[in-house]
Order: structure tokens, then C-alpha cells, then sequence
């Protein structure tokens, strides 16, 4: 990642009663206002960098964009203040990503509570499913590729070895290889970076890619691996109960507490071999 991404500070450091200032950095976070269509979208919390496909794969997760083709223009916005240059992006969609985009402006921002409403939560995993109803990915991978990915985010996480306050995902092949990797302060994002990027690239549906999420799976999560057609979450802590649900209903093998030689395998074990 960019240096914007990381801030180097001041900080009073206490050991054992004993204080003393240190040099040390942080994760930055800064808004980045998304219009579609020159109108006002959404208002993301992200780290700077790799805006675009961000813009990209929040798009496909927000159900506007269903390809790249839909997507005419991705560019920063001169209109603005000046303490605002380069944190407003405007995304042109064409054809019928420019009817969805109208509807979706209608319903902006609902907010799903997952733990209290399992109605609520059923309907949800319903309406996502009169979209894309299952992945694909009639393959198999071995236990001991699953289990070596969270290692393969880690080399790839540079901001988190040097703040440990960054969320992290990568785009792996069936060899455990990573293929795209992101950073971001927000789970979801860096997940909209990856997924943005092979959007752009043409490579959406991701029906031969492993994703793993530091952190742990939720609900969000998993439906973004579903629109991008990833048929294998790893996470390294638990998944969420509508995570597990809305994976078994659509295909996607979910795993969680992918540590060392161990996991549990919470949906469609089946494509985890020995």
C-alpha cells in the first residue's frame, strides 16, 4: 500500500509503570463520498488507495453493477472543497445499471440487524437469492491449502505489520496462491477493493478463487463472496449464524478459526478433501 495509507505520530508509551514517548503509526481513515451518475451515493469510511475498484466492488455488493461493462467512468470529482480533492469519486453506469442505480437511491441506507430478527434475516438472504441463487465451483482443494491461507494474507498485510490496526483479504487460486490482496480499516472495503479490481479486470463470476477475511465472517461478508461467485470463505475467527445461513443456502463453503493444522467447516465440507 501507499504511504497515504499509513501516519506517523507521537505516542506516550507505558511499560511496567515506567512512560516515555515513542515514535509509532497509524492506520489512516478519511471519508470517500461515491456518486453515481453525478448523484450523491454513499459515504464510505476507508483508508486512501485503490479507491477505484473500491468504488468498483461496492457497486457490485450494493447490487447497481452486475459486470464491468456497465461501468462507463470511474473519476475524481473537481467540484469540491478543497480539503475534499481526492476523496470524491463519481462512477458513470450505462444501460441497465443506470435504472438499478435509481432504485437503489430510493432505499439508501437501510441497516440490517442481523442477531435479533431471524425473519428479518431470512427475507434478507431471500432477496439476495433472486439474484444469484448459488455459486459455482465444482471443484475440491485439500484441507492443507485451506489452512495455509491465512499465513498467505498475512505476508501481504505490510500496513498491518506496521500499525496491527488494519483489516485485510485476498483473492487466492485453488493452489493457496495469492492472486489479489487489499488493506483497509474496514473489513468490507478491503473485500470491495479485491473484488473491484476483478471486476474491472473481467474476471467476475471468481468461481476458481478461495477468499480469506481476517477477522470474522459476517453476514456482508459472505453476500459480497456471493455476488462475486467465490465459493470459499476462510476466516480467521467465527462466522456470524446469518453468515452460515445465507452459505448454505447458496452453495459457498464457509470456514472459521482457519488456524494452524485446524478449522471448523461450517457449510459444504464437501469441497475439503484430506
Amino acid at each position: 500500500m501507499s504511504g497515504a495509507a499509513v501516519r506517523a505520530l507521537r505516542v506516550t508509551r507505558v511499560v511496567d509503570g515506567a512512560s516515555g514517548d515513542v515514535d509509532d503509526r497509524v492506520a489512516v481513515e478519511e471519508p470517500l463520498e461515491v456518486r453515481v451518475n453525478n448523484s450523491p451515493f454513499a459515504v464510505i469510511m476507508r483508508t486512501p488507495g485503490e479507491d477505484v475498484p473500491l468504488a468498483a466492488g461496492f457497486l457490485l455488493a450494493e447490487d447497481v453493477v452486475h459486470a464491468a461493462d456497465e461501468i462507463a467512468a470511474i473519476e475524481q470529482c473537481d467540484d469540491v472543497e478543497d480539503d475534499a480533492r481526492g476523496n470524491v469519486l463519481n462512477v458513470t453506469v450505462t444501460g441497465e445499471a443506470a435504472i438499478r442505480v435509481e432504485a437503489r437511491l430510493g432505499e439508501r441506507r437501510q441497516i440490517i440487524t442481523t442477531a435479533a430478527c431471524g425473519l428479518c434475516g431470512r427475507r434478507t438472504i431471500e432477496s439476495i437469492r433472486s439474484r444469484v441463487s448459488t455459486v459455482g465451483g465444482q471443484w475440491t482443494v485439500p484441507a492443507a491449502v485451506v489452512s495455509r491461507l491465512p499465513d498467505a494474507l498475512r505476508e501481504a498485510q505490510d500496513a498491518f505489520a506496521l500499525t496491527g490496526g488494519i483489516h485485510a483479504s485476498a483473492l487466492c487460486d485453488l493452489d493457496g496462491r495469492v492472486r489479489l490482496a487489499a488493506e483497509d480499516v474496514g473489513r468490507h472495503n478491503a473485500l470491495d477493493k479485491i473484488v473491484g479490481r476483478a471486476l474491472l479486470e473481467g474476471l467476475v463470476p471468481l468461481d476458481r478463487t478461495l477468499l480469506v477475511v481476517s477477522g470474522r465472517s459476517s453476514y456482508e461478508l459472505v453476500q459480497k463472496a456471493l455476488l462475486a461467485g467465490v465459493p470459499l470463505v476462510a476466516g480467521v475467527s467465527a462466522p456470524s449464524s446469518l453468515a452460515v445461513e445465507l452459505a448454505r443456502a447458496t452453495g459457498i463453503t464457509l470456514c472459521g478459526f482457519v488456524r494452524g493444522t485446524s478449522m471448523n467447516v461450517y457449510t459444504h465440507p464437501e469441497r475439503i478433501t484430506r
